[in-house]
């Protein structure tokens, strides 16, 4: 059931969980792509060849001014071993999405209203599609309350994602947002390809390197420079865009990994197909041994909120920043409901090894 908590004011249905972010060495990183020996595949993928690594973060990614976790649900480090596959170059774009959808006829679910079924005590005037969207407040407020700067905006989809005054015109190349996990889970399926394990996230965003801090090394702006769309200036009030972008970006406009993949840091989360657990790291690292391939836990189970199922999400986003998420950090981990979208959570897909190298 979507994850909403419906008001009985007039004019707002709210979401009431998210876990939400707020939030060049050029030359060198291309060398590192070409030295990883970057393999490009059909459709966009990239050859990501598999290997063993350690996987997880010393940190949650909270920033100073967020409530920190009760615990660090990406520790401890474990290792990890996942075989070969492919993966798409970029998050899906509003073009790709766009093709599925005129393919299929598709209906997202923020394009569906709730019913009265989902929500039987909600006031019918309140049933009406939308989704989630990041306002900017007009002043400071504290960061321990996102409903502050997040809420649910009757109308606000893929096709009009900051709205329903907003629309695509211009943004064919933007991550498609407001998606859902059965939503991404029905366009991979339509592309013959399939969500990626958590492993598998956290191995290709690594891209070749060992236990560092960021999909590109240890520094955050290594020579000034800026290498994934972040949050800069006082959150949630001034995005100061030092990065190029206010809000959300193109795809590929930062520099790629070492396996030739954009965006897996910042810019928007991103959907993996495992069930969320905070205690799934303590549960692998206690058997003892090297993992193989996981695919996540059999149920999912997050103690603030016990009784609703979430998939992880990885990567953060536009939002992201040093004082409220920082879960830019490779290694560090999101989740969320698996039938709320936001106008920072996109995907990409891969596909299984078939016809790879």
């Amino acid at each position: 059931m979507r994850k909403l908590e419906l008001k009985v004011t007039r004019s707002q249905l709210w979401v009431r969980t998210f876990i939400l972010c707020g939030s060049c060495a050029l030359l060198a990183l291309s060398a590192f792509a070409q030295k990883a020996n970057v393999t490009p595949g059909p459709n966009g993928m990239v050859w990501i060849p598999g290997g063993e690594f350690e996987m997880g973060a010393v940190t949650n990614g909270h920033g100073s001014g967020e409530m920190a976790m009760p615990s660090n649900d990406a520790e401890p480090l474990h290792r990890v071993r996942v075989d070969g596959f492919w993966m798409d170059k970029t998050t899906v774009t509003n073009e790709e999405f766009e093709k599925f959808v005129k393919a299929t006829g598709y209906v997202t679910i923020a394009e569906r209203a709730p019913t009265k079924e989902e929500f039987p005590t909600a006031p019918e005037e309140n049933l009406v599609a939308g989704s989630v969207v990041f306002t900017a407040p007009d002043h400071e407020v504290a960061l321990n309350n996102h409903f502050q700067w997040w809420s649910y905006v009757k109308g606000a989809n893929w096709r009009h994602p900051l709205g329903p005054e907003s629309d695509l015109k211009g943004k064919e190349k933007y991550p498609v947002v407001h998606v859902a996990y059965p939503d991404a889970e029905a366009y991979a399926k339509w592309a013959g390809k399939r969500l990626p394990t958590e492993a598998e996230f956290e191995f290709a965003a690594r891209g070749g390197l060992e236990k560092k801090t960021y999909t590109w090394g240890d520094e955050f702006r290594p020579g000034g420079k800026w290498m994934a769309n972040t949050y800069q200036g006082k959150f949630p009030v001034t995005d100061k865009a030092d990065d190029g972008f206010t809000g959300l970006a193109p795809v590929a406009k930062f520099p790629p990994n070492g396996y030739g993949l954009y965006d897996m840091s910042g810019n928007v989360w991103q959907w993996c197909s495992d069930w969320y657990r905070a205690d799934y790291y303590a549960e692998l690292a206690k058997a003892g041994n090297l993992t193989i391939n996981p695919q996540g836990p059999d149920t999912p189970f997050d103690p603030a909120e016990p009784n609703e199922k979430k998939r992880v999400h990885r990567g953060g986003s536009f939002l992201c920043n040093d004082q409220y998420c920082s879960r830019y950090i490779v290694g560090t981990r999101g989740k969320g409901e698996i039938t709320t979208g936001t106008n920072h959570l996109g995907f990409r897909c891969v596909r299984d090894k078939t016809g790879g190298p």
